[in-house]
């Protein structure tokens, strides 16, 4: 049997819509903003079944314009799926170009589903003696398996299985594949929509099976069913029939299996390099190019697909406590063997990740006394450096180390222990003390600001160059996860030890890293440092192809040291006046509650959608024709109630009441909570990699949603003061940052010469769409200016400005005209800034940062909308962050430089805020001022506004 001819026929769509998902979490976007995932997975998928099995006849399997046979037969066939993902659409042409290149036949028929066409090929060449491989995950296909039929399925987790007679037998517990139809008529199938026997599921549709063999001969006995399923069956006999007829899959497609044309042969290897490079596909085609390599290394066995097994492709292992060796065999695709030696040096596929087990390493441990002395000397030789803390806690301020990493060449590392005693760890950490303030030796990283910040507790601050390899990664593709197991998979196909399998998962079980053996903490950190180092040496070329370097170096690098100090700091509490304000607000949450009760009639719970619902469109009527959820409840999302609520005190009320309710509970009640005890203030935490435009984000806790809109809300600022009666607070705000960043880059005069002039912008912009003197402008006019100033940005229609203004909306479309008309050149800048983003799949700011539209030329209109409105606003927002961003940089370095007392404590979109030393006050205006309104030049003046407080609210 072994040398029987096997033919592999890849159910394309299946595999497609999985390489799709897999990557829908952390899609694969290049820098034209394509969405490759659904190409990328399948490649990946179809190089995985080639570099296993060699085949010798190969083909791929599409559908086309789905069964005309089964729609006829039943209209609602299929009807229900959701419309083809775009990612994948998209993707279908560059996969047919790259099989064509591939010299791999793609098979198709107009009418048929690739099931029809993969079950008549499969038939066809079994007659003529060969082994039929199916891939596909797609259980329907058990009904093909024959003695020298198989699917070969794709399983979760890595590597495949294969299907045979025994198999399907088990699974589906029939005595024949051919009764898979049966079982799939009876229960149906909800994704194709395939209606079944009602209240039959898989478990009754297996009894059935084993008790009347087919649905025929169900049909025949329904005298031996009792009850209700008796009635069923007996109702919808005719509905079991059309089921089973819809569930087979068709074995007399017009298409024939052609043994020559089927062929696995050598694919034009320039025409694939130069599809895949069109793609941005650079590890795809390393493993693309090893695949088909003359001198690709041998199978351990060529024939590698036996009818039961999971089949992995990585070999055994063997590991000690200070290396492991190990590779994944590979065989050669025409038969020509090598040197075992370079094996799997590229990597496999997203099925056959590398991990620890099966990768050559070597990580040991460092012993006190002479060994770490020595190991001191030769970690002062090197020139780059990375390392990695482990420690207690995920907090830094309470962390204390557990050990730390170090890597400076790749598959190799050490890792130092820490002992608990503080004392003691303080003693060794001092002897690293050199190392880490040695200024020539660069730092590489994965979030380095953690590992600064748990460091500075034991006075140790990191000096030299630093590399973090995640705000990398956010400057090459800030769309993108940027956790380093996400980029370990992506950039390397490496699976890293998972930290769960050290300590277990969160709960009161969780081990600390101190209990975990020395052997296990070794393989684990130094694999975290190896791997860093690993992901440093791509993304270093990748930031120069990004045009990112200089956004790296001069900015984000440099804030991480800034943020760190900020949140060291943190900031003080007034934890009194939040326990009055929570009594207050209880009061006035309590009054709200009581006016809703009586505009409705009765008491409800409020905080319920469905309840609330009920009230306001059933019981209430407030709307004719109220919008529903897609679970057919009444939407009381915040848009639509919002729409709604200058007509109806009682919505009104309604928001109110949500808006006072979250604000107790996020912020009111929760800030005491959040002070460190060690230091009694709180500490933010800031993520330099989270918003794609380059602003920063604030968490644990959120410092930048406080609402400010609402006297209460606004009231909870009053509780940051400053740190002792000798320091005062001050906000410094840059004055409608936004707006004069627009002005400047559309180079609009009118805009620039009104803020030169020191003009209120929004009351010269109304005297000029209103046609009217400066000084007669009313405050109405203002304020609908306003609206438009800012809401041009994120790209406010008529329908949007009517709804935020008291204007109708053919009102407000006339002053949107009016608005483009006095600013034309406005108007153009919008456009062009459109028109890049859909030439060049991305748009950037005035220091070069970009942001990826991968949606800019959607074929969907609302999609395409949202992303045009981002290429308008991204580069405006984005550049308003990077000014900041400067700014922080630059004042952080004065503070030191000058050895001030007073520091900075927040940074809150374009507003920062100082502990200030009341005798630096003076000097200090004039510094942070200086600095931030000369952080950037531009056309227009940026002007930033100071004021003080003994608190926050005061100083802002």
């Amino acid at each position: 049997m072994s040398d029987q001819k096997r033919l592999f026929l890849v159910d394309a769509y299946a595999l497609i819509f999985r390489g799709y998902y897999a990557f829908i979490k952390n899609p694969r976007i290049n820098s034209k903003g394509e969405d490759t995932s659904a190409i990328m997975g399948f490649m990946n998928s179809l190089l995985d079944v080639i570099k296993r099995e060699r085949p010798d006849h190969l083909a791929v399997c599409f559908d086309k314009g789905g069964s005309a046979d089964r729609v006829e037969m039943y209209e609602e066939y299929k009807a229900n799926r959701d419309e083809t993902p775009e990612g994948i659409r998209t993707a279908i042409p560059h996969i047919c170009n790259i099989l064509e290149a591939m010299h791999i036949p793609i098979m198709v028929k107009e009418g048929y589903e690739a099931d029809d066409v993969i079950g008549t090929l499969s038939r066809q060449a079994e007659k003529e003696g060969y082994k039929v491989f199916m891939v596909t995950p797609d259980k329907d296909f058990a009904q093909l398996v024959t003695d020298n039929i198989f699917m070969y399925r794709p399983v979760f987790g890595g590597g495949y299985e294969t299907w045979g007679i025994p198999e399907v037998q088990k699974k589906f517990e029939v005595e024949s594949p051919l009764q898979v139809i049966d079982f799939l008529g009876m229960m149906g199938d909800s994704s194709d929509n395939i209606p079944g026997l009602p209240g039959v599921g898989e478990k009754t549709a297996k009894k059935f099976i084993q008790q009347f063999g087919s649905m025929e001969g169900l049909l025949a006995n329904t005298d031996q069913l009792k009850g209700k399923m008796k009635e069923k069956v007996e109702a919808n006999g005719e509905l079991g029939l059309l089921s089973k007829k819809l569930a087979t899959i068709m074995l007399d497609v017009p298409v024939t299996f052609n043994a020559k044309d089927f062929e696995l042969d050598h694919p034009d290897i320039e025409k694939v390099k130069e599809i895949f490079q069109e793609l941005e596909f650079r590890r795809l085609t390393d493993n693309f190019l090893k695949t088909f390599s003359e001198d690709a290394s041998v199978s351990t066995n060529s024939n590698a697909v036996t009818s039961s097994a999971v089949e992995k492709s990585s070999s055994s292992s063997s590991s000690s406590s200070s290396s492991t060796n190990a590779g994944a065999g590979q065989f050669s695709l025409f038969g020509t063997s090598s040197d075992l030696s370079d094996q799997n040096e590229q990597g496999g596929t997203s099925y056959q990740r590398k991990t620890a087990e099966t990768t050559s390493h070597f990580y040991q441990s460092v012993a006190p006394g002479m060994a770490t002395k020595l190991f001191v000397k030769n970690l002062l030789n090197q020139t780059s450096v990375c390392f990695d803390t482990e420690t207690t806690s995920l907090n830094p301020l309470t962390a204390e180390l557990v050990g730390i990493a170090f890597s400076w060449e790749a598959g190799k590392g050490f890792y130092m222990p820490f002992p608990e005693n503080k004392a003691e760890a303080q003693s060794l950490i001092e002897d690293l003390r050199p190392f880490f303030e040695n200024e020539n030796i660069e730092k590489i990283g994965q979030n380095l600001k953690y590992d600064i910040k748990v460091l500075a507790k034991y006075n140790i601050e990191v000096k030299g160059k630093l590399f973090d390899t995640m705000l990398a990664h956010y400057l090459i593709n800030p769309d993108m996860r940027h956790n380093m197991d996400v980029l370990a998979e992506t950039y390397l196909n490496y699976t890293p030890i998972s930290i769960t399998e050290l300590i277990g998962k969160k709960g009161k079980n969780q081990l600390s890293m101190r209990d975990v053996p020395l052997e296990k903490q070794t393989e684990y950190a130094v694999e975290d440092a190896d791997i860093t180092l690993q992901l440093k040496e791509h993304f270093e070329k990748e930031l120069g192809e990004a045009n990112s370097q200089k956004l790296f170096d001069d900015i984000e690098v440099p804030l991480l040291r800034v943020l760190a100090d900020m949140e060291l700091e943190g900031i003080n509490l007034d934890k009194d006046f939040l326990n009055s304000l929570s009594e207050d607000l209880n009061n006035d949450i309590a009054s709200l509650e009581k006016r809703i009760f009586e505009a409705a009639g009765e008491e409800f719970n409020i905080g319920s959608p469905k309840q609330l619902g009920v009230i306001l469109f059933e019981k209430l009527k407030l709307v004719d024709k109220p919008k529903k959820t897609k679970t057919g409840q009444y939407s009381t999302a915040e848009d639509v109630l919002s729409y709604l609520a200058k007509d109806h005190q009682i919505i009104q009320d309604i928001l109110d009441y949500r808006g006072l309710t979250k604000l107790k509970s996020t912020y009111v009640d929760a800030l005491p909570t959040q002070v460190e005890e060690s230091t009694g203030r709180v500490h933010t935490d800031y993520m330099q990699t989270v918003a794609a435009t380059g602003r920063l984000s604030s968490n644990n806790p959120n410092l930048q949603n406080i609402p400010i809109r609402t006297e209460r809300g606004r009231q909870v600022r009053k509780a940051f003061v400053p740190r002792n009666e000798n320091y005062t607070l001050l906000a410094a705000d840059y004055s409608q940052i936004e707006l004069r960043i627009i002005a400047a880059l559309s180079e609009e005069e009118t805009m620039i010469e009104a803020f030169k002039n020191g003009e209120d912008i929004h009351a010269s912009t109304a005297s000029k769409v209103f046609n009217v003197p400066i000084s007669e402008v009313t405050r109405e006019q203002r304020s609908n200016a306003k609206t438009v100033n800012f809401g041009i940005i994120y790209g406010v229609s008529a329908f949007g400005l009517s709804n935020q203004t008291n204007l109708t909306r053919s009102e407000s479309k006339e002053l949107i005209d009016t608005y483009y008309a006095t600013y034309p050149k406005l108007r153009n800048y919008i456009q062009d800034q459109v028109d890049f983003a859909r030439d060049n799949g991305y748009v950037q700011t005035v220091l070069g940062r970009r942001r990826y539209l991968k949606d800019i030329n959607s074929r969907n209109a609302v999609v395409r909308g949202a992303a045009e409105r981002n290429a308008v606003n991204a580069p405006i927002q984005g550049s308003a962050a990077d000014i900041i961003k400067i700014a922080m940089i630059n004042i952080h370095q004065k503070l030191k430089e000058g050895n001030y007392k007073s520091k900075m404590l927040l940074q809150v979109h374009d507003e920062l805020v100082f502990d200030i030393y009341k005798p630096e006050l003076e000097a200090m205006k004039s510094l942070i001022k200086t600095e931030m309104e000369n952080a950037y030049k531009l056309s227009v003046p940026l002007d930033v506004d100071l004021d003080i407080g003994d608190n926050w609210l005061e100083a802002h």
